[in-house]
């Protein structure tokens, strides 16, 4: 069966475009996800270039061809970009502008030069190049989910290398000069590969950016704002419907004096105080453990796969570090400490009341002087 390109280039046009409005209209909702708009004006030049081989009407001049490639090679590079972008907020520019102006100068060279189908070939190897930077891109990815993220690698890599074979077919055949557009089996299986490919990463990048918002939505929920551990509800909804292992510890938090620092420093000193003290929890804790802020300066730490004299000495080496920032919360030489509360569980104790122990021992810990550990008594199992 032949294979009518002019209604494939239609295809294509379409699938950009509509590609390039769900970007736009993501982007709209998301202001912040730059990857989307920098994906929408790649497509859109995609889109333009697309339009202009479907009405060049015979004509091959430099204006039905050159002008078409540079379009694709620079909406590549935007997409190159976006999904630099989307690995990465903070990622440079910087590469996908080089590979962009590196591929227009290189295919410029030849046509230039009347080399019209060395230039066809090379731009279908830096479009081939581009796409697989892209899919290096979304390996590279620690997002979710993982399975969407490598299909879109793969998209990118078949479609990369339908290009790759329409470049090499010109150069094996030796058609440094072309008259009219080349056809043949690569230039079929690239027209099939455009339209399916783009369409199948538009709709796996759309999915992955609301999978990620819905991710970034759950996390804020649970996360408290100021400090960035958890809040008191996802800590709850962690542990509190289970009996507790007893290889579990908990430790209760609160800063001493707290309230000295915002009547005379100010409430912006106080999250200040609350924001380094978490710090400090998260470099002392190890990975698996789970720290949470409970409420104003009361914060608590789940240790998990632990024994007593180790979750001790994590608790002291918390208070230790604390302490040595010397946070001073008056104008008389007096530093911020945390009294804390440790706390083991019996046979059968769920969350809420291993949780209550550690409280009890965290306010023996204030009524015995502040700035110390101590540790939970069964006897105090109701």
């Amino acid at each position: 069966m032949v294979i009518d390109n002019a209604t494939l280039l239609i295809g294509i046009a379409f699938s950009s475009a509509s590609l390039l409005v769900a970007l736009l209209i993501g982007w709209l909702n998301a202001r912040s996800e730059t990857y989307l708009v920098l994906g929408a004006i790649g497509m859109g030049m995609v889109v333009f270039a697309v339009m202009l081989m479907g009405l060049r009407n015979g004509a091959y001049g430099y204006a039905q061809h050159f002008l078409p490639y540079t379009l694709i090679l620079i909406g590549f590079s935007f997409i190159y970009a976006g999904a630099r972008r989307f690995r990465d907020m903070s990622t440079s520019h910087r590469p996908p502008l080089i590979v962009g102006a590196i591929s227009v100068i290189s295919i410029a060279i030849p046509f230039l030069m009347g080399l019209t189908g060395l230039g066809t070939a090379l731009l279908n190897i830096f479009a081939a190049v581009i796409l697989v930077l892209c899919a290096i891109e979304h390996w590279r990815s620690k997002d979710h989910p993982h399975v969407a993220l490598n299909a879109n690698a793969i998209l990118y890599c078949i479609t990369a290398s339908s290009f790759l074979a329409c470049g090499a077919v010109l150069l094996l055949e030796g058609r440094w000069v072309t008259t009219e557009p080349p056809k043949n089996w690569a230039e079929d299986f690239n027209s099939i590969m455009s339209l399916v490919g783009l369409t199948g990463i538009g709709a796996l990048t759309l999915t992955l950016h609301y999978a990620r918002a819905a991710h970034r939505h759950h996390t804020e929920a649970n996360t408290d704002s100021l400090t960035g551990v958890l809040n008191r509800r996802a800590l709850f909804d962690r542990f509190g419907a289970s009996s507790q292992p007893n290889s579990t510890a908990v430790l209760m938090f609160d800063l001493d004096h707290f309230k000295q620092v915002n009547d005379r420093f100010g409430h912006a000193q106080g999250d200040r105080v609350l924001q380094r003290f978490a710090d400090v929890l998260r470099q002392e804790i190890r990975r698996g453990d789970v720290a949470s802020r409970i409420g104003g300066e009361e914060f608590c730490v789940v240790l998990t796969d632990i024994d007593q004299e180790t979750a001790k000495t994590i608790a002291e080496r918390i208070r230790k570090a604390f302490a040595d920032l010397a946070l001073a919360i008056d104008d008389k030489g007096l530093f911020a400490t945390v009294s804390i509360g440790l706390a083991m569980p019996a046979t059968d104790e769920d969350f809420s009341a291993l949780l209550n122990r550690a409280d009890a021992a965290l306010y023996q810990a204030k009524n015995g002087g502040r700035n110390q550990v101590r540790l939970a008594s069964l006897r105090l199992v109701a």
